[in-house]
């Protein structure tokens, strides 16, 4: 056979890429239709048959990769590793400490469903968004790939780049990627801290559409199951008070293509009391009277941040922090001022007045030493 071209040999190796060994006549010709390029005649030939109507693509890739005639840039695209990473279970454990409420049945209808329908799910921060994702798969039994996303990620680390292993130039898929690959779930967890300039790949991928990989000529089809999942503490607009610093303006255009937006809010006050019962009994703190009293205790806090009386606000995950410092430390008033020491002086001390409001068992006291302001808060142990 004549000596292929370039385009030609590009098609040759994202052939051998995708298909392997072997290829019928009819997937070369669709592969070739996908790619742009006309009919494969040098791969569908009677030299490389194998039988009726199946090639062999090794043959024809070996002599390629002896070829003086071919560049090395040529021969490296037929390259293509799989990460180790990717070879464990993706099935998240069943937490038993999980307590779904609010949307988290709707979010695991969708992902059970297996249909591609991507959710933007978005809220506070501490509320369960991410956890609640990641059980709806282990409840599933779905593989999910979590990326974290900043203002760094790029194509590069989403689709995939070449990499330097022993001396080699190799291609490495991104977890976009294998998720397609496997009809995994695709959680992008914090997305609108991401720049939007370098995410707009994710545009075909949104719409459920393959995604042709430039660096290696290959076109990746989405298998069965595959979806997309992202979290947020906004709805992609920025923040407008600062309270979540780095989050972005998102294109507009990519936004439209999550049909539906879920608005998580913090659980009510029986669902956490629940969600926190579980947390003590696995640490197995024994005393309940604590635990309504830190329920209360949020609950007035998140009312009042509602309606603008303070500009902090105390979140399921933090109440979970305090029940294990309580587990530790056996103080209540310590466990509670240990996990609210991250606010500024004065949201501290209101925090920890309300606190001594709620539960009479700690109290109050005068004292002249070790306080600038004259007084001390006396813990209450369990």
């Amino acid at each position: 056979m004549k000596t292929l071209n370039e385009n030609q040999t590009k098609l040759l190796n994202a052939a051998y890429n995708k298909f392997g060994n072997t290829a019928s006549k009819r997937e070369l010709q669709d592969f070739a239709t996908d790619m742009g390029q006309p009919y494969p005649h040098f791969m569908i030939h009677r030299d490389y048959r194998i039988k009726r109507n199946v090639y062999d693509l090794n043959a024809q890739i070996l002599p390629l990769s002896k070829s003086k005639k071919v560049v090395e840039p040529t021969k490296v695209i037929s390259l293509s590793m799989d990460s180790g990473g990717f070879k464990e279970n993706l099935i998240p454990e069943v937490d038993p400490l999980y307590v779904p409420f609010g949307n988290a049945k709707m979010i695991r209808d969708v992902i059970k469903s297996k249909m591609f329908y991507p959710l933007y799910i978005t809220g506070l921060s501490g509320n369960g968004k991410t956890f609640g994702v990641e059980q709806a798969c282990a409840q599933s039994k779905r593989e999910v790939i979590r990326v974290n996303f900043t203002v760094e990620t790029d194509e590069d680390d989403l689709i995939g780049g070449f990499r330097l292993v022993n001396g080699e130039t190799k291609f490495f898929k991104g977890p976009v990627i294998k998720a397609m690959e496997l009809g995994a779930v695709l959680l992008c967890d914090e997305i609108d801290l991401a720049n939007p300039a370098k995410v707009m790949c994710l545009q075909p991928i949104l719409e459920g559409k393959g995604y042709f990989i430039k660096k290696t000529g290959e076109y990746v089809r989405p298998a069965a199951g595959f979806t997309v999942v992202a979290t947020a503490n906004t709805k992609g607009k920025g923040s407008e008070d600062g309270r979540f610093i780095g989050t972005n303006v998102m294109n507009e255009a990519f936004l439209e293509r999550f049909p539906i937006t879920v608005e998580q809010s913090y659980p009510s006050p029986s669902v956490e009391k629940n969600i926190l019962q579980k947390v003590f009994t696995n640490l197995d703190i024994k005393d309940s009277e604590f635990l309504d009293k830190l329920v209360d205790w949020a609950d007035i806090i998140r009312k009042t941040f509602y309606d603008g009386g303070v500009d902090e606000i105390i979140s399921t995950r933090r109440l979970v922090h305090i029940a294990k410092a309580y587990s530790i430390f056996n103080d209540r008033m310590q466990s509670i001022q240990m996990c609210i020491n991250r606010f500024d002086d004065d949201t501290k001390a209101s925090f920890s007045d309300l606190y001594t409001k709620i539960d009479a068992g700690v109290v109050v006291e005068d004292v002249t030493e070790n306080s600038s302001e004259g007084k001390v808060i006396h813990p209450y142990k369990g």
